[in-house]
């Protein structure tokens, strides 16, 4: 049977709209030809497709039947035209993003492998930060998109959506090991040397606000730049450290590194993803949303 793919094409929209009026405007076509052609195929089939009504075009038993298969493969033609369109959008272009440490460590940098490795042709350009730094790249259109972690000031202008929690531990050498057969109070632990991120960090605000719920006041001896730079204080004996437990699964073999036991764990953090509202992202940029978005989706 040699029926044309374009009266299908009218035989679905058709069916869709339940009017021979509607359809011809999605065609761009007139109501006539819209006619012409479902007569046709009519009579090349052999069967009624439709019966009009003052409700407009009704498929017939027939017509339900074929609509069944010409919708499916319908919804497979557009899926393959739109996964076309992407392609295409993908052989190039930049992404820009504005990360804290922390974020691109414990999730964003899986992330962008599997990115890289299906686009190779797109650059990515990754700016790290911090939490309160990555906001303001973000707030003023230098970014297309921010990875952050809490505690974090989002204005109203920017939408957040948590991408997974992370739980931090504190650490030490054994310079320390009086302390790994211990359970320990944030008191106890004070009275040691801390090494923590300094000012102006998420970080350093979500332990000043852990110490003070305990009456204490925050004063690490040692202020990193980076959470990178935490591990390798603590390695060399300067003092006690909090890192998230990812960072220690390369350590798990170093019998001179110990996590310590608290009391009360420390609460757990998020790590968020921010993008501003209503705004223009490229195709690269969008399937890499998409990428971090299904990444939260597996981990809920």
């Amino acid at each position: 049977m040699n029926i044309s793919y374009d009266s299908y094409r009218v035989f679905y929209y058709v069916a869709k709209y339940h009017s021979f009026t509607q359809a011809a405007v999605v065609l761009m076509s007139n109501q006539p030809n819209v006619t012409r052609t479902i007569k046709n195929l009519e009579q090349a089939l052999g069967c009624k497709l439709f019966i009009r009504s003052s409700r407009g075009a009704q498929l017939t038993p027939e017509g339900e039947q074929l609509y069944a298969h010409i919708s499916l493969a319908f919804a497979h033609i557009q899926s393959g035209e739109e996964e076309l369109a992407i392609s295409r959008g993908l052989h190039g272009g930049v992404v820009t993003i504005s990360a804290s440490e922390i974020s691109l460590r414990c999730c964003l940098l899986p992330i962008l492998k599997a990115y890289r490795f299906r686009y190779p042709g797109v650059r990515v350009r990754l700016s790290n930060h911090s939490t309160p730094q990555a906001i303001n790249v973000l707030k003023n259109g230098l970014a297309d998109f921010a990875m952050v972690t809490t505690p974090a000031s989002v204005p109203d202008s920017l939408q957040s959506r948590t991408i997974m929690e992370i739980q931090e531990v504190p650490i030490c050498s054994s310079a320390f090991s009086g302390l790994w057969d211990k359970e320990l109070s944030l008191q106890e632990l004070a009275r040691h040397p801390l090494i923590c991120l300094g000012p102006n960090t998420s970080t350093f605000e979500f332990y000043s606000d852990l110490f003070a719920q305990q009456g204490l006041l925050l004063k690490p001896d040692i202020e990193a730049a980076t959470a990178d730079q935490v591990l390798p204080m603590v390695k060399s004996e300067l003092g006690v450290g909090f890192v998230p437990e990812s960072f220690l699964q390369e350590e798990a073999a170093n019998r001179e590194l110990r996590r310590l036991r608290l009391k009360s764990p420390i609460p757990k953090r998020k790590v968020c993803f921010l993008k501003q509202h209503r705004q223009y992202l490229s195709t690269a940029a969008k399937e890499l949303e998409r990428m971090v978005l299904a990444a939260a989706d597996c981990g809920e």
